[in-house]
């Protein structure tokens, strides 16, 4: 049988990996498929690169827009990410009969519901595994092997350089700049690492994961994204003490009210497997009523983690090419005309617990002032901790874990504590959330 060419938009890091690795383990990807897959054309703008690393064994070009156009091109995978030319060669491609596979999170979060509509209109498939958590199956996961269920909710550590930060400010108790330089001396941070740190990247990947587990569609516009720069070693000291551990999480949860989704440093008990990843890699937990918990646990990045959800998907398209449109899976698990219009879930609206750490002056009665304003707010305290003033200081530290609440009653009771006059400074408040009771 004629094997299915490819074509490979951009050769740089997962593109290379993608490369080397197809064509290393081609016999063994051949009995899985049940044909050939080959790079046959690659674009790139360095050319001279790009003919370095594929020597002859594939045409070397520096227009992508000819290889979507190219009629000897079955599949284009496209790894040049953006949000503007990559989406108009993934339209192109579309519009020339062309299967997709993308590694770009940022394109399909915000503009997913166009580009599936228009490959649903022309017969294509888009697959899209590698834009989620690297090498891990959980795309896969939640379109496929979960079907039977209905999924709660899905937290996940989806951002390494972000989850490598935090670890060494446990680990080393340095603070949350050194450690960025570091990560980016590593080449685990951009230059500008402002995606990673302030949650946009999760949000990205936490957008599509939600569509797929809820039947939604995208809506990357109303993600809740708060990222860790204001994050202090003596809160993840604290924590520690109390028995969490600070993670970055993606959090999207079913209730009655509409869909949680959110991405904000998170308390996590540390009896969690989940609060135990550490370093750059990711982990993503998804609670199906059926099922229960199941953990998935990886590299989130990286050329050969993430070629393997590249060829994953070229594996699958080849696999359906000749199947009629209507018997593939759907794109976001659930058939297009059965999407959900279950609204995203306001942040002041959400439940959840919290972490307070109160700056106060060493004064009768001030404890009893914060109680007050809580109860006010219908929050009740689990836990509280109560640091003795240094020598010579005349503040101190108090830590309160609450129950579950309402984000505006916290929000209302924060801006009351903080007007208080024995109170110094701004309330550090940090999301709870258990991970095994709701």
């Amino acid at each position: 049988m004629k094997p299915i060419h490819v074509g490979l938009l951009g050769i740089g890091t997962v593109g290379g990996g993608t490369f080397n690795v197809l064509r290393r383990n081609q016999s063994e990807i051949q009995r899985r498929a049940g044909r050939g897959i080959e790079i046959t054309v690659v674009a790139d703008r360095d050319v001279a690169k790009a003919r370095a690393l594929v020597g002859d064994a594939a045409k070397v070009v520096d227009d992508a827009f000819a290889v979507v156009r190219d009629p000897d091109v079955d599949i284009v995978i496209e790894l040049i990410g953006g949000y503007t030319v990559a989406k108009d060669l993934i339209l192109a491609a579309i519009d020339h009969g062309k299967h997709v596979v993308t590694a770009n999170k940022a394109l399909l979060a915000k503009h997913g519901n166009e580009i599936f509509a228009r490959a649903r209109e022309k017969g294509v498939m888009v697959a899209f595994e590698a834009a989620v958590a690297g090498g891990i199956p959980i795309i896969k996961s939640l379109r496929e092997g979960l079907t039977a269920n209905r999924i709660e909710w899905i937290a996940g550590i989806i951002n390494g350089t972000s989850n490598f930060i935090l670890s060494e400010m446990r680990e080393k108790g340095l603070p949350f700049e050194t450690v960025l330089a570091e990560a980016q001396r590593l080449g685990y941070a951009e230059a500008d690492p402002t995606f990673d740190i302030e949650g946009i990247d999760a949000a990205h990947k936490l957008t599509i994961m939600s569509a797929i587990a809820f039947g939604i569609p995208m809506q990357f516009e109303r993600a809740y994204t708060e990222g860790i720069a204001n994050l202090t070693k003596d809160d993840i000291r604290y924590a520690e003490q109390l028995g969490y551990r600070i993670k970055l999480l993606g959090i999207t949860r079913r209730t009655p009210a509409g869909i949680e989704l959110r991405v904000h440093p998170t308390l996590i008990p540390t009896k969690r497997l989940i609060a135990n990843v550490e370093g750059v890699m990711n982990a993503v937990l998804v609670k199906g009523d059926a099922v229960g918990a199941t953990l998935y646990y990886g590299a989130g990045a990286g050329a050969e983690p993430t070629a393997s959800a590249v060829i994953a998907d070229l594996v699958d398209i080849t696999r359906m090419a000749t199947s009629a449109p209507g018997n593939r899976v759907p794109h976001l698990a659930f058939q297009p005309d059965q999407l959900s219009d279950t609204p995203i879930l306001p942040m002041d609206e959400v439940e959840t617990s919290y972490y307070l750490r109160l700056r106060v002056y060493d004064r009768p009665g001030v404890l009893a002032d914060i109680t007050r304003i809580l109860a006010d707010h219908t929050i009740s305290i689990d836990a509280m901790v109560q640091k003795e003033p240094a020598e010579g200081e005349d503040q101190v530290d108090i830590v309160l874990l609450t129950h579950r609440t309402i984000e505006k009653h916290t929000n209302a009771a924060i801006a009351r504590i903080e007007a208080l006059p024995s109170v110094a400074g701004k309330v550090t408040r940090i999301r709870l959330e258990e991970l095994g009771r709701h």
